[in-house]
Formats: C-alpha cells, sequence, structure tokens
C-alpha cells in the first residue's frame, strides 16, 4: 500500500484518540480501585494530578531530543508508553505489596506517552502539505474530544454488560488502539516543521520575541477557559437534572466535552471560509458570556447549558492559538509548540484551581469561583486583538 499524508493525518487524528483513553480512562476507574485495593480515594484522585504532572515534565523537557531523533521515532515511541502504561496497569499493582505503587509506576509510563503526544501531534499535522492548516488543526483536536467521548461511552457499556470486575480486559483493549497505531506511524510518511537547509529559532530568539509572550498567554487562558468550567460540569448536571453523582459525571462532562468536539469539527470543516482571529475573538466573546449564564442563572437548569455553550466557544481556542503562532513566529519549530503545549497545561490547572479557590472562600459557592474565572477569558480577548492590530500593522507595513 502507497500510503501517502492524508495516512498520516488520519494516524494522527488516532493519535488524539490515544491521548483521550490516558486522560480519561483511568478516572471511570477510581471506585473500583478504592475497593479491590483498599486505597482511600484521595490517593487515587492523585493519579490523575501525577499523570498531568509528569505530562508537564514531558512537555519541558522534549525540546531538547524530539528534534535530534526525528518525528517519526518520537512518535512511535509516545505510542509505545502509552501502551505499555495501560497494559501495566493490569499488572503492576498486583506485583507490588502495595499496589498504588504499581498504578503511579503504570500511570507515570503511559503519562509520558501522553505528553510526547500532545507535544508532537500538532507540529505533524502542521508540517502535512495541507490546502488549510487551521481547518486541519482544529479538526485534529476535534479527536480528543470524540475519543473522551467515546471512552465514557463504550467504558460505561462494557462495565454494564461485563461488570466493573473486567476493568483489566478492557484496559487490554484500549491498549489495542496504540499498539496498532504505532505500526501505522511506522509506515506513514512524516515531514519536519524545520526544512534541512533552515535552522530553528533559538529560545533566545523565541523568548525576544513579544509575539511568542503573547501567544503563551492565550494558550495559558485557552487552557484555563476550558477546565474552570469542565471541572466543574458534573457538579453542574447533577443540579440542573436533579440527577445522582454518577449520572451527573457522564451528564455534564459529556455535554461539555460534545459541544467542544462539535465547534472543532465544524470548523475544521468550514474553517477556510473563516477568519480566524476573528473566530477567536468571537469564541472568547461567547466564552465570557457563557461564564455568566452559568454564574448568575437562577435556574440550575441554565447553568448547565452554560456549560455546554462553554464547551462550543472554548472549541477553537487551543488549536487556533497553536494555527496563530505557526503563521505569525515562523522557524519556531517544535520547541515552540512544546512551550505551548506546556502553557496550555499550566492553564489547564490554573483555571479549576481559580475557581474552586475562590469558591471555598465564599463558603464554597461555585457561582463566585466562576465569576471569578471570567478573568481567563477577558485576558484571551485581550490577546487576540492584540495579535489583530499585530497583523494590521505588518500589512499596512508592507
Amino acid at each position: 500500500m502507497n500510503f501517502q499524508y492524508k495516512h498520516t493525518m488520519y494516524a494522527s487524528f488516532t493519535g488524539y484518540i490515544v491521548q483521550a483513553i490516558i486522560n480519561n480512562f483511568i478516572p471511570l476507574l477510581f471506585l473500583t480501585f478504592q475497593s479491590l485495593y483498599d486505597i482511600p480515594i484521595s490517593k487515587i484522585t492523585f493519579l490523575v494530578t501525577f499523570n498531568f504532572g509528569i505530562q508537564l515534565v514531558i512537555d519541558l523537557l522534549s525540546t531538547g531530543f524530539i528534534d535530534k531523533i526525528g518525528y517519526k521515532a518520537s512518535v512511535i515511541i509516545a505510542h509505545i508508553f502509552s501502551a505499555l502504561g495501560l497494559i501495566s496497569l493490569t499488572i503492576l499493582p498486583e506485583v507490588f505489596s502495595d499496589p498504588f505503587i504499581g498504578l503511579m509506576i503504570s500511570v507515570m509510563i503511559y503519562a509520558v506517552g501522553g505528553g510526547l503526544i500532545e507535544v508532537l501531534i500538532s507540529p505533524i499535522v502542521e508540517a502535512c502539505p495541507t490546502d488549510n492548516k487551521e481547518a486541519a488543526m482544529s479538526l485534529l483536536h476535534s479527536f480528543y474530544c470524540w475519543g473522551h467521548v467515546g471512552v465514557v461511552l463504550l467504558s460505561t457499556l462494557f462495565f454494564t454488560l461485563f461488570g466493573t470486575s473486567a476493568w483489566k480486559v478492557l484496559a487490554l483493549l484500549w491498549a489495542i488502539i496504540p499498539v496498532l497505531n504505532t505500526f501505522f506511524f511506522a509506515k506513514v510518511p512524516v515531514s519536519h516543521l524545520i526544512e534541512d537547509n533552515e535552522n530553528g529559532l533559538t529560545l533566545k530568539e523565541m523568548f525576544s520575541k513579544k509575539i511568542f509572550w503573547n501567544m503563551m498567554l492565550l494558550m495559558i487562558c485557552a487552557g484555563a477557559s476550558e477546565q474552570a468550567v469542565s471541572q466543574w460540569a458534573s457538579t453542574f448536571a447533577e443540579k440542573g437534572l436533579e440527577v445522582n453523582k454518577f449520572i451527573g459525571d457522564l451528564a455534564g462532562p459529556m455535554f461539555f466535552a460534545i459541544m467542544m468536539g462539535l465547534s472543532r469539527t465544524l470548523y475544521g470543516k468550514w474553517g477556510e471560509k473563516i477568519n480566524l482571529e476573528k473566530m477567536m475573538l468571537g469564541s472568547g466573546i461567547l466564552c465570557f458570556l457563557s461564564y455568566l449564564i452559568i454564574s448568575l442563572s437562577p435556574l440550575p437548569i441554565l447553568s448547565l447549558i452554560g456549560c455546554g455553550i462553554c464547551g462550543l466557544a472554548v472549541g477553537i481556542l487551543w488549536p487556533g492559538t497553536f494555527s496563530m503562532s505557526s503563521a505569525k513566529i515562523k522557524r519556531g519549530g517544535t520547541a515552540m509548540f512544546a512551550f505551548l503545549a506546556l502553557a496550555g497545561d499550566v492553564g489547564c490547572s490554573i483555571g479549576p484551581t481559580v475557581v474552586g479557590t475562590v469558591s471555598s472562600l465564599f463558603n464554597d459557592n461555585l457561582r463566585v469561583g466562576i465569576i471569578a474565572a471570567t478573568v481567563f477569558p477577558v485576558l484571551l480577548i485581550i490577546g487576540v486583538i492584540i495579535c489583530m492590530l499585530i497583523s494590521r500593522q505588518q500589512i499596512h507595513n508592507s
């Protein structure tokens, strides 16, 4: 079979599904691990923090070796670690006297894969000879959303049919996807962002560019705007739909993910007809308005609808910032994407923290916490306006 760049795109789409599995599968097993291994829920939930912490470290360290060993070798390694981490979940907890140690090691293994995937997939797609980079990037990131929805739905269906006691079988089934994609990536063509006869920007050169720091701000705000609401979506679903926590955990985050995926898919389909900067500005404004609906609505069901509007609004922010950065910072290369991924992950951590901290100061009033988090879409709007002014200045100068 003659593999072409369209197959590279397919492999990249699947790569983001792999990351969705890594980030969203293990939270579904919290109660199972608590009862099976007698681990306190506080320790089990730390696994999520540990996962993203390792991914942050990989974001930071990856600039030192990805360009040296190449995109293809790096993305294959990423998928191998992802598969090994999922497989080791079924083995290592039984090996150690303390099962939690086995879980931590397994999470660390697949978090290495997840961190590399986050850094690599976007520049791989950006380097593909596609007609519309912005639309391709948005469509790519939609697959994380659909992967998230798929992991929750299919895992829930599996547990309903076979019981949570069969969780190891499901973990091995999910591991098949990164295994197959490892071989897929080994076959497809993979280009590099920086041609062999070009030199990428040094870190000093990149850090000296004001536009780079503006893009870092946008990325932090994109991650924070997304997760500030996403992490609390189950709570709004419980109150808005008057359902138990189990249904709330399914309905809230899935509703948010579906709307976010819809936003990215639609832009991926019709993005070539839409100005990205104007789309980003409109999305930032809609995100701000959704925060007001969530926090000020007198009806809980409207707050849940506000969560969906927020998902629709933030969908384009993360991939849009990647595309704008690639267009405005020439020869940024892998280092630029790695630092943008790092900034996005920092934002994903800051957003829920601000909401939770402010809410606790006001007697656990979540609405006040959401109002405080409006600072993120506001800063994003300002950052996008700065980008638009820079673009107009460049057009005027030319």
